[in-house]
């Protein structure tokens, strides 16, 4: 998850490459208001993740409610079940927020710009969540010193640490795609050719590492979440060159009909009376068509009246209120419906709202002040 950088009209111009004749460099004309829609997407990926974490699956929340949340919502845990997939509407939109945030930086500046993006929330949502889960009238499970502190790098799960934060297998899984665009796009410098290339390359990469089924080629080419960012960076290029771009539009289609296998083969499971959720393969290939869909509609100017502030403050909130609100969501369930006695129905906008109003107070107290720091002490030469 990224915050969705503007367009600066001064960035350095594309480095020549052979393109379409009829496809126009349009992407610096056009304003950032349609970006505000991308906020508003983001934020809305997040409450599908929330309703998912909340009411859509069994697991530590059952406790939380006293019972099985599919007991709490009989009509909406069935939709609930389906919120996982905005983790892949995510990635899509980190696809697109990627390249165009790379496009013509430098390795170190877009080094800098992720790191400071992501760590300083992440490192107060751990610490809280430590202590939170600490204290001898929450009862959760705290991890040991060591595992905490190895959480703090970002990468406790590949060295095979517990997780304090159980969203954070998806930052693993945008720290690989980073790599792979900083190495592949930005180091050598982001042009369309080279971008193509990028994504028909991982497109292919990937599909092979599924055959051989290799774990380490598993593990650096993500073929099952590889087809999401891809398709978001299509989608970028659409953003930037206009519709009439039809290798773009292939890049789209092609990871499309990848995700939605993908999405499928993972969530689908048959009927069965011991599961908690049962998901349509129809539904699931529609919510995945429609994150595509929603994502192309910002891509191509289709929702440029959604132009509200609030949706910038919207955008900023995703990315804390992403990491804290399943854990501490849990606290809060169980204190507001099982110690105070409130329904379900009111317990779970409450958390939700408190989860807001947290991750605002994490937003104004940790991002604002240590973003700019840390970024300015990775690339001092940035102003």
């Amino acid at each position: 998850m990224t915050t969705t950088p503007q367009l600066t009209p001064g960035a350095p111009p594309l480095a020549p490459a052979p393109v379409i004749p009829s496809i126009r460099r349009r992407g610096r004309e056009m304003g950032s208001s349609r970006l505000r829609a991308l906020d508003g997407l983001r934020l809305l990926a997040a409450l599908m993740v929330a309703a998912y974490h909340y009411g859509g699956r069994g697991g530590e929340i059952s406790g939380s409610w006293g019972g099985s949340a599919a007991h709490q919502f009989p009509t909406l845990a069935p939709y609930f079940a389906y919120g996982c997939l905005g983790v892949q509407i995510f990635f899509v939109i980190s696809g697109f927020v990627i390249c165009l945030s790379g496009w013509g930086r430098t390795l170190r500046a877009f080094i800098a710009s992720r790191i400071s993006r992501l760590y300083p929330a992440y490192w107060a949502a751990i610490l809280l969540v430590t202590a939170v889960f600490a204290l001898p009238w929450v009862a959760y499970k705290a991890l040991a010193p060591s595992e905490v502190l190895t959480n703090l790098t970002m990468l406790q799960q590949p060295l095979g640490v517990d997780r304090v934060l159980g969203v954070c297998w998806t930052l693993w899984a945008e720290m690989r795609f980073y790599a792979l665009f900083a190495l592949c796009v930005v180091l050598p410098g982001a042009t369309r050719g080279r971008v193509v290339l990028f994504c028909a390359g991982w497109t292919l990469a990937a599909a092979m590492a599924q055959a051989a089924n290799q774990p380490l080629l598993n593990t650096v080419l993500m073929p099952e979440y590889a087809p999401f960012f891809i398709g978001g960076v299509g989608l970028y290029l659409l953003h930037r060159y206009g519709a009439r771009d039809p290798i773009a539009w292939a890049i789209v289609l092609v990871s499309w009909l990848i995700g939605q296998h993908y999405a499928v083969a993972g969530l689908w499971h048959a009927p069965s009376a011991t599961a908690f959720s049962y998901r349509s393969t129809a539904v699931i290939i529609a919510v995945v068509t429609l994150g595509f869909a929603l994502v192309a509609a910002v891509a191509l100017g289709k929702l440029h009246w959604a132009n509200w502030r609030w949706l910038t403050v919207a955008g900023a909130l995703t990315y804390p209120f992403y990491l804290v609100h399943e854990h501490l969501g849990w606290v809060v369930v169980r204190a507001l419906h099982r110690d105070l006695g409130l329904p379900s129905y009111a317990t779970l906008p409450l958390t939700v709202a408190l989860m807001l109003g947290l991750a605002w107070l994490l937003h104004r107290c940790v991002e604002r002040p240590l973003t700019p720091v840390l970024k300015r002490a990775i690339d001092p030469r940035r102003r």
